[in-house]
């Protein structure tokens, strides 16, 4: 039987308390010959927040506060050295700060919130607007049911009806709790209906495929997942590509395919069901589908609005130069526009996470300070420089790579903060390894790998959100979560080495 997921996460003292004896440790290590001081400043900052985010000491909004605190105290009295030019040459009192000179807490303040300059922290908000608006008319929801209503009563249908629900919904709903959040209570209702308990095989496989498919598609497409901005912010910046929503789409979506395929006859031959029909179950999903009552004027508004925002986001650099998070961003204002919008304000208070906006602005700056200190390079050169992948060919390092980024993802609950603390260091290896035009592809290709999340319920919030309904143990999701992992990671392999090279990506 699964336990009930808490209500509220609760403060964990001793890890808290943990969290800040390894900064204070890391802090009193001496400071290496080839390591400047700032940058050992900011590992022991990293460290701390590895520690809190495995961990899950406090929320992450406000672990996040606490990075805020000590970048701006640590690095303020941090001394410049020979970063000056690296850190943008900060000013005191209109003098450029160089030597030994203290950085100083108002230009480490900078720093701390220079993440929230970022355009991607700009297309997170902006995507949790429209997230919002769809949970507010309830078009997600809609869109499920149309789609179950119409794949009929046998398991094996119902299955796929649920894969393909998080395929669409993944174009549209630029959240996977909130996708999630669409699917599993339908299917849920579903369940109760037809009189089958809660840890019955039948509500196992639904439920944990519905999470499986859309952690799949976080993968596949741009949109899908805050943890892709971060990676594209960063590739953006010390790269100086951007990578489009098109761009992503060519490179991710084939893997999604294949695994979406993989994942039916997966799920089907793991987790065979007692029934393979639900009797009455079309009937059930219909019947939902009526008593919402025709679609709205609002909901056909944001159908359109939705439609042409993907439209835009596809044809970014195609058919125009406008990038995804301004697209984005005229149509949250066309969104909340009186008379002609879709939402009120009070509706986008009500469902807007806004921590997920204060973590994602902070884990931007704490990897940018990573970079531009070059704690980032120093970290990967002492982590991955006795592997000799210099003298290895790209697939085999992908692989290496790959796979000790899926080891390490088996501690966090964030694919967010993941991504925040280890593409600066993919970054700087492929700088190291000397990928030149590979680069690109060789972070985005691990940036997929940061998103997998198959293994255990506590690997992303979707999970989670599914493990609360009390339908599969983790034992369940893990006896799942292997082959999918297993074949995920083979299939990277396999494009790595003929479709990823055949189009450029590598």
């Amino acid at each position: 039987m699964a336990k009930k997921e808490k209500s509220a996460k609760k403060v964990k003292p001793l890890w808290v308390v943990i969290s800040f004896i390894v900064l204070i440790g890391v802090l009193l290590l001496p400071t290496p010959k080839d390591l400047p001081q700032m940058a050992h400043v900011t590992l022991a900052i990293l460290a701390f927040a590895v520690v809190m985010w495995v961990t899950e000491a406090v929320s992450y909004t406000v672990s996040a506060v606490f990075i805020i605190v000590l970048m701006i105290l640590l690095l303020g009295f941090s001394p410049v050295g020979d970063l000056a030019k690296a850190l943008g040459n900060p000013m005191s009192q209109g003098k450029p700060i160089t030597g030994d000179a203290l950085l100083g807490t108002s230009n480490a303040l900078k720093f701390a919130f220079g993440g929230f300059a970022s355009s991607a922290v700009a297309l997170v908000a902006a995507a949790l607007f429209l997230a919002a608006a769809m949970q507010a008319t309830n078009l997600h929801k809609r869109l499920a049911l149309l789609v179950l209503s119409i794949v009929g009563n046998k398991t094996s249908r119902v299955v796929l009806g649920a894969i393909l629900v998080s395929i669409i919904l993944a174009f549209f709903v630029p959240s996977a709790t909130a996708r999630a959040g669409a699917v599993v209570p339908i299917l849920m209702g579903m369940i109760a209906a037809f009189g089958v308990a809660k840890n019955s095989r039948l509500a196992t496989l639904l439920i944990i495929i519905a999470v499986q498919a859309v952690s799949i598609w976080n993968i596949g497409i741009k949109t899908a997942a805050a943890q892709n901005l971060v990676a594209v912010n960063f590739i953006n910046s010390s790269l100086g590509h951007e990578v489009s929503w098109g761009e992503w789409f060519l490179y991710a979506a084939p893997w999604a395919v294949i695994m979406s395929i993989a994942l039916y006859f997966i799920m089907l031959f793991v987790i065979k069901p007692e029934y393979k029909e639900i009797p009455g179950g079309s009937d059930l999903i219909k019947g939902q589908l009526r008593d919402m009552g025709p679609i709205t004027a609002r909901e056909w508004r944001l159908i359109v609005l939705s439609v042409l925002l993907l439209l835009g986001w596809s044809t970014e650099k195609v058919l125009h130069p406008i990038d995804s998070a301004s697209i984005t961003l005229v149509a949250i204002a066309i969104m909340l526009m009186p008379k002609i919008g879709v939402i009120k304000w009070e509706d986008v208070e009500k469902n807007i996470p806004w921590g997920t906006i204060v973590v994602f602005g902070i884990g931007i700056s704490l990897g940018t300070v990573l970079l531009k200190t070059g704690a980032a390079q120093w970290l990967s050169d002492k982590t991955f420089g006795l592997m000799g992948l210099e003298s290895m060919p790209i697939v085999a390092t992908i692989a290496l790579i790959s796979l000790f980024n899926i080891l390490i993802h088996l501690g966090f609950a964030s694919a967010t903060s993941l991504a925040s603390a280890l593409i600066p260091v993919f970054i700087s290896l492929a700088s190291t390894l000397q990928l030149g035009d590979n680069a690109v592809g060789f972070v985005l290709i691990q940036q997929f790998i940061i998103s997998f999340g198959f293994l255990l319920p506590v690997s992303s919030p979707q999970n989670m959100l599914a493990y609360g309904t009390n339908t599969f143990t983790v034992k369940d999701f893990l006896k799942t979560g292997v082959p999918i992992t297993i074949l995920g990671y083979l299939l990277i392999l396999l494009l790595s080495a003929t479709y990823w090279k055949w189009i450029g990506l590598i």
